[in-house]
């Protein structure tokens, strides 16, 4: 059977033209690794490691916002409380101190309260006020170091039982593939991540509140010390 060049090309252009209409070939889609996929698959364990985190986070903005409050005073307080007393104002010197919802003006008041009393009956009544202080500061501060202790050791157990029932599911089950003991490493040592990443942050909190209360410690005794200066003077010999 003959055809003619003019069906030929026209049979020709037709396949060109099908082919150009066709859509590209889909490309393989790449799987994404999600981290909701991951905290998911972490395990029951990874519920202790939320509450331990969400522990973390309240202890740590509470004392935060708590010990700020307990040092917040302004930077002429000590000068002011001098000129108080210099002039013999003692209950303006008291006043003053209650002003402010502050450590170091509680400690101060608690001095100023005993002046015309002995030096070291003074001194001893700052030290106990202040260790208060302190006391108050340091409240619950322990938490912190304590999730920055244990959550790293959830997240260790979660991978430990993860693996054992892996390993168990592999001995019993024949059919059970690489890829499937690879997804369940991987997925098994979210917990052990989470634990980490938990502890971190546990134990850099717990470490800026305490050095936060260390500066509060220098500011109450720095305002101590300087209170018994005035009181050493000659005027209050």
């Amino acid at each position: 059977m003959n055809f003619s060049p003019v069906l030929l090309q026209a049979a020709v252009d037709t396949a060109q033209h099908i082919v150009a209409a066709a859509p590209p070939a889909a490309a393989p889609k790449q799987e994404t690794l999600s981290l909701w996929y991951l905290l998911k698959e972490g395990g029951v364990l990874m519920i202790p490691l939320l509450i331990c985190s969400l522990i973390a986070v309240f202890v740590f903005f509470e004392r935060f916002i708590t010990i700020r409050k307990m040092l917040n005073i302004p930077q002429d307080f000590m000068s002011r409380v001098r000129e108080k007393i210099v002039e013999g104002n003692i209950s303006g010197a008291q006043q003053l101190c209650k002003n402010y919802d502050a450590a170091t003006p509680r400690v101060i008041a608690k001095g100023v309260s005993r002046i015309g009393k002995p030096i070291d009956h003074i001194e001893k009544s700052m030290e106990n006020a202040g260790k208060l202080e302190v006391y108050a500061m340091e409240k619950n501060l322990g938490v912190l170091s304590v999730i920055a202790g244990i959550a790293p050791i959830f997240g260790f157990l979660g991978t430990i039982v993860g693996m054992i029932v892996m390993f168990y599911n592999i001995q019993h089950d024949p059919a059970f593939s690489i890829n499937s003991v690879a997804g369940g490493i991987y997925t098994k040592m979210v917990t052990s991540a989470t634990g980490l990443i938990i502890g971190l942050v546990a134990y850099v909190a717990y470490n800026y509140l305490n050095a936060k209360i260390n500066k509060g410690v220098n500011q109450i005794e720095t305002a101590a010390t300087e209170l018994v200066d005035i009181l050493h003077t000659p005027a209050h010999s």
